[in-house]
């Protein structure tokens, strides 16, 4: 505790000793040990996901803790493989990305279709993979922002993974269509055993308003961990919360003000509790992005990142770009630095 202190700095005492009003954690099914048979086994979840569920709760360095750790590498893809691993070009090679994520203690590690399939016959037994079944690729011009299928979930499955994930644009005019593909893939995934994890993101320039971005407004973005669940996802990836009244300052679609006056306030580990909550109480796991790397502040703003999952009811962290656009021993060490944020029994449920 003294280290997470000393890491948030002046926002030390808020983060860590707030207690939520809003939506409190009675509420909430929590994460913990128990997790799979107290809130998946009432799921219509078939013995195989549930094996692969606990393949991956069971892994790493949170193993048996109810939270996870999970490394992602798509950005190959989604930016580039320059703009992604130019900071260290080791990362050009797909076994230095599982690397990593067995150094530094994950659950799992997320990857595409080439960079898992690269290495399986290696690594699949060695730590979960998670494949990435759909991309953004941005080599089109003029650019487009679209969701696009580069796997199937039976490729995924033929190289070992025990689960796949996928992105949907919410708010995007191609945002139909995807809800309808990914809804598909993950019946299929179902079917196969496999655990489902959807990156909920929004897109949609008029999110802008006014010098706000509310891409990552609590309301906005609960919506879509809503609707993320509707679908099935298992686990729900989301940007974590910055702001709030996306719905009010737009004007657009429906919304409630009990949502502003009773079930949020401006204080970070609420507007999170509100992404929470609309992962049906955390009967499907909240786990929130890293974001990009900064530089010299990622491990304040990691660490800050997992008290705030963690103090709001959610499952844990996923992130990528702070670890591995560095030397693979610091890496490491901002993968297990957010580890130990969910192992401290003294960062309590808010």
């Amino acid at each position: 505790m003294t280290d997470i202190s000393s890491i948030l700095g002046d926002e030390a005492d808020s983060l860590l000793t707030h207690q939520c009003s809003s939506i409190n954690a009675e509420r909430l099914h929590l994460p913990g040990p128990d997790y799979i048979e107290r809130v998946v086994m009432q799921k219509n979840r078939s013995p195989a996901v549930l094996r692969n569920l606990a393949c991956i709760f069971n892994h790493g360095r949170l193993a048996g803790s109810g939270y996870l750790s999970l490394l992602p590498v798509d950005q190959g893809v989604e930016h580039s493989g320059g703009a992604s691993f130019a900071p260290n070009p080791d990362y050009f090679d797909p076994e230095k990305i599982v690397q990593l994520a067995i150094e530094g203690g994950c659950n799992a590690v997320a990857s595409t279709l080439g960079v898992l399939s690269a290495v399986s016959r290696s690594y699949a037994h060695r730590i979960p993979f998670l494949v990435k079944i759909n991309h953004n690729e941005m080599l089109t011009y003029p650019t487009l922002y679209d969701q696009t299928l580069f796997a199937s979930v039976e490729q995924a499955f033929d190289l070992g993974a025990v689960a796949v994930g996928a992105t949907i644009y919410y708010g995007s005019p191609e945002s139909r269509r995807q809800i309808s593909e990914i809804s598909a893939a993950f019946e299929r995934a179902h079917e196969l055993g496999m655990v489902t994890v959807l990156w909920a993101y929004l897109r949609n320039s008029a999110f802008k308003h006014e010098g706000t971005d509310y891409h990552a407004s609590a309301d906005l973005t609960g919506q879509a961990n809503h609707l993320a669940a509707t679908i099935d996802a298992d686990i729900i990836k989301q940007k974590q919360a910055t702001n709030n009244h996306g719905y009010t300052a737009i004007n657009f679609g429906k919304t409630h003000p009990l949502v502003y006056e009773q079930l949020t306030t401006d204080h970070p580990i609420d507007l999170v509790r509100y992404q929470v909550a609309n992962c049906y109480m955390g009967r499907a796991g909240l786990i929130n992005s890293g974001g990009a790397s900064g530089g010299t502040d990622d491990l304040h703003q990691a660490v800050r990142t997992a008290v705030i999952n963690k103090r709001a009811g959610g499952m844990g962290l996923i992130s990528g770009r702070k670890a591995f656009q560095k030397p693979m021993q610091e890496g490491v060490e901002l993968l297990q630095a957010i580890q130990d944020v969910y192992l401290a029994d003294d960062v309590t449920i808010a």
